[in-house]
């Protein structure tokens, strides 16, 4: 596996541009080694976290706004000071209901999101 090193120890979000990922998606990479990464993900309403699945073990903290989360195939709505667990390789995604904030955390890092 290819090393990444790590981000600084102190990361203000001003600092940090968002990428787009997807219609109505957008995210930051808020800090990260080689082994844990947060990343922060904007929805706007509607817009979709496609149905993916990787090895890393996610959790994800709902800062805000209502999502529709389904994990290997059952779906529950999500709102602001929620969150989810979800194992490797489990197939998941997202729909935004009401625009919203979710906080991703990986183990290891997601070298796929590293330029």
């Amino acid at each position: 596996m290819k090393t990444f090193g790590a981000s600084k120890e102190f990361i203000k979000g001003t600092d940090i541009q968002w990428e787009v990922v997807g219609e109505g998606v957008k995210r930051k990479i808020m800090g990260y080694d080689d082994k844990i990464m947060l990343v922060k993900v904007h929805f706007d309403e509607n817009g979709v976290g496609q149905m993916h699945e990787h090895y890393h073990s996610q959790v994800t903290y709902v800062e805000s706004g209502s999502f529709d989360v389904t994990i290997d195939g059952k779906t529950e709505t999500l709102k602001g000071g929620d969150s989810f667990y979800i194992p490797p390789h489990a197939l998941h995604g997202a729909i935004c209901k009401e625009a919203g904030v979710l906080i991703d955390v990986f183990s290891p890092i997601r070298e796929d999101f590293m330029k």
